[in-house]
């Protein structure tokens, strides 16, 4: 059986930079979901918003998410995308499936991280520094009640793949809402 553990957060949280050097440090399979979705469609997140839609995107997003239970054997590492657990059932999905981890940044710090790559996140096409702010702050509360859900809450801008690890092998049962300062 497959043991999944979900990174969840705000886009620019560093969930796939994280997720990556922590699989690599235990021998887990990394996979980002947002690479997987842009493999089967060929194009990128970018490119399938813009022709497709936002509403196409998420249903594929969750389609993709609930066939990861039928991966081989093995432990996964997965970074989902941003709003990955604010749409559909797919924050209870992943609960249901594995252990979930919130990779939580202040709006300050997520947009310092964001306003280096704005050309690739479709929701943030077109803003000016000065609006960037309060995009993160307004979206940030919408899907901070989905993100708080998760199994552990981890409050570190620059969370060090260690720490992640030692969630991971830590105790498993009775540690709901456990928070790594």
């Amino acid at each position: 059986m497959s043991r999944l553990f979900f990174l969840i957060g705000f886009m620019g949280a560093g969930k796939t930079t994280v997720g990556r050097a922590a699989a690599d440090a235990l021998g887990y399979t990394f996979l980002d979901l947002d690479d997987l979705i842009e493999q089967r469609e060929e194009k990128t997140i970018r490119e399938i918003f813009e022709t497709e839609g936002e509403a196409y995107f998420r249903e594929m997003e969750s389609a993709i998410l609930k066939s990861l239970e039928y991966l081989p054997s093995a432990n996964y590492i997965i970074a989902t995308g941003g709003g990955t657990p604010c749409f559909k059932d797919n924050v209870q999905w992943m609960k249901a499936h594995g252990r979930v981890y919130y990779i939580q940044l202040t709006v300050e710090e997520l947009s310092q991280r964001l306003w280096k790559g704005m050309d690739k996140r479709p929701l943030l096409k077109g803003l000016e520094l000065a609006d960037l702010q309060l995009f993160i702050s307004n979206l940030l509360k919408k899907r901070e009640v989905y993100y708080r859900q998760a199994h552990h809450h981890i409050p570190n801008p620059s969370l060090p793949p260690t720490a992640l690890i030692e969630l991971i092998n830590g105790p498993k049962m009775g540690d709901t809402g456990q928070r790594l300062n």
